[in-house]
């Protein structure tokens, strides 16, 4: 019996040059699979707690501090707000499978398959179905009984309009203070810089990349800024016109929380996301943008400038509302804390 040919590849049925068939022919085109996580993340999440990559220092990660990174401590602080039990370890988002921090790694179910990873915007998520596995040792926790409070559907319409503020009139302002002030040059390459690499060549570019892109970032969303005529553009940013808006920002925020009646923002009895998103800009700001005794920036003994700190920014907002909120804070998720890092 003659066997019946299997049918051939599409391409060989396009009219394409013979050189190129050739090519093929000797090299056919395949797609491959997607690369498996790094063995150092395998090997370091097979414990039984999920692992949370956040911008931090071996150290920080080791005791579980909050993160340097705003953006890294809102999830860091949240998963802490639902009594998730996790690890942290340190990373980048160049190392990160999603290619932003934070992300997070389930517990290995077994030795040979790896858990997919979780993006930031599933955390909560991540958090309702691990709090479901726990449901009958949670119902026990009087304070965390449940993640309604954690629910960005339960706030109220205007809270959008004040959400802006801190995702861009203080994040601005971070920026702008951690990236783009030369006197802060120090603690930048301290907290992203130096942990990258030993060369002094990747060092600098990596400095100049960081510098560029918060520029960049803060024209794009600052009325009356633009990329300046300087190689990295920082020239251009109206940095007064950037501290004025956090500061009328801060206020605002001092307000609404006066409003509340509570100790959280909207009246609520427990903190929730915007009380997250807020500790993760007034805690940073607190932490490494406030005055020391000697009047130094953030005892690094550079001159304190013409600038503000913005720690104190926040100390001074309204009527002391945010340094509250503030306290309050790292008293539910970092009770265990006293606030110094080693």
């Amino acid at each position: 019996m003659t066997s019946i040919p299997s049918a051939a590849p599409s391409w060989r049925r396009m009219q394409i040059p013979r050189p190129l068939q050739r090519l093929f022919d000797h090299f056919p085109l395949r797609t491959y699979e997607a690369n498996e996580l790094p063995e150092r993340p395998q090997h370091l999440t097979s414990s039984d707690l999920p692992t949370l990559y956040v911008f931090s220092t071996d150290s920080d990660a080791r005791l579980g501090l909050p993160s340097f990174n705003p953006g890294c401590l809102k999830w860091q602080t949240l998963l802490r707000l639902a009594n998730i039990d996790f690890r942290t370890l340190p990373s980048t988002n160049h190392s990160s499978p999603t290619g932003s921090l934070p992300f997070l790694l389930p517990p290995r179910t077994s030795p040979t398959t790896s858990p997919p990873p979780v993006p930031a915007s599933s955390l909560l998520s991540f958090a309702r179905r691990h709090r479901s596995q726990q449901q009958q040792q949670q119902q026990q926790d009087k304070n965390f009984s449940n993640l309604d409070h954690l629910d960005d559907a339960d706030l109220p319409p205007r809270a959008q309009a004040y959400l802006a503020l801190i995702s861009h009139s203080l994040r601005n302002a971070w920026l702008c203070a951690l990236y783009l002030d030369p006197a802060r040059a120090a603690l930048l390459r301290r907290l992203y810089v130096d942990q990258a690499s030993s060369s002094r060549a990747v060092r600098a570019a990596l400095l100049y990349q960081l510098r560029r892109a918060a520029a960049e970032q803060v024209a794009t969303t600052s009325p009356g800024s633009g990329l300046g005529s300087g190689a990295d553009g920082v020239d251009g940013v109206d940095e007064e016109a950037v501290y004025r808006s956090a500061g009328q920002a801060l206020d605002a925020l001092a307000s609404l929380l006066r409003e509340s009646g509570t100790a959280w923002f909207f009246g609520a009895q427990r903190p929730g996301p915007f009380d997250a998103a807020l500790f993760s800009y007034t805690h940073l700001m607190v932490e490494y943008m406030s005055e020391d005794e000697d009047g130094n920036r953030d005892g690094s003994g550079e001159d304190k400038g013409r600038r503000v700190p913005l720690g104190r920014m926040v100390k001074e907002a309204g009527n002391g509302e945010l340094a509250r909120h503030r306290e309050s804070m790292l008293g539910v998720a970092w009770p265990e804390w006293d606030g110094y890092r080693r």
